[in-house]
């Protein structure tokens, strides 16, 4: 890498330059796209719990709305199993070269493990998987949502296990370009949606 103010060369795994201090462009590009994204999905969240509930009991309310509730509650549920198959396919096929043993070996344990735990109530009962533990089975069904909720949090923490390093964030996250077009467009549409949803509510 080459810094984009005096020129100098330095490793990826830096954060700024060794002889400006000047921080590159595409960890400004990785900040602000995982900034981006992070309001994004809060505003969703927020619209999904007190926007949208409203607009889908009225009579006559369009499907669109009906369909982006679906879909958060979906995603909800079912979202962080796609993250963690994606981010153990990143781990095989990108980052295998050039990933540290301890943080690697870490990383593929707690995604092995958070999707075991969500496979294993769905195989049938004869598999010997298939049996979670009893204190397991007493905790969910004390408390439904610790499941979802330790599926998450063990996405939350690959993920920043994975972005708090420049280089391992360089590799998930490439120059920076593909990642903020996406960011900001996922922005743009959560809020477009937001307005449209917000006139209508205001509107009848």
């Amino acid at each position: 890498m080459f810094c984009d103010r005096c020129g100098q060369n330095f490793l990826p795994k830096q954060s700024v330059c060794s002889r400006c201090k000047t921080p590159s462009t595409r960890h400004w590009l990785h900040l602000m796209s995982l900034v981006t994204l992070f309001v994004a999905a809060l505003l969703n969240s927020l619209v999904a719990l007190s926007l949208l509930p409203r607009l889908v009991t009225r009579p006559h309310a369009p499907f669109f709305f009906r369909a982006w509730l679906w879909f958060d509650l979906k995603a909800a549920v079912y979202g962080w199993m796609f993250i963690a198959m994606g981010l153990l396919a990143w781990d095989y096929f990108v980052w295998r070269e050039a990933r540290p043993k301890v943080k690697g070996w870490v990383t593929r344990k707690i995604l092995t493990l958070a999707i075991g735990s969500g496979i294993a109530p769905l195989l049938p009962w004869w598999v010997p998987a298939g049996q979670p533990p009893a204190q397991f089975l007493n905790l969910v069904y004390k408390y439904p949502a610790l499941p979802i909720s330790l599926a998450w949090g063990s996405i939350v923490v690959v993920a920043v296990m994975v972005c708090v390093d420049a280089e391992s964030r360089g590799y998930l996250l490439g120059s920076g370009r593909t990642i903020s077009l996406v960011s900001i467009g996922v922005l743009l549409l959560v809020l477009a949606m937001t307005v449209a949803g917000w006139s209508l509510s205001f509107s009848s």
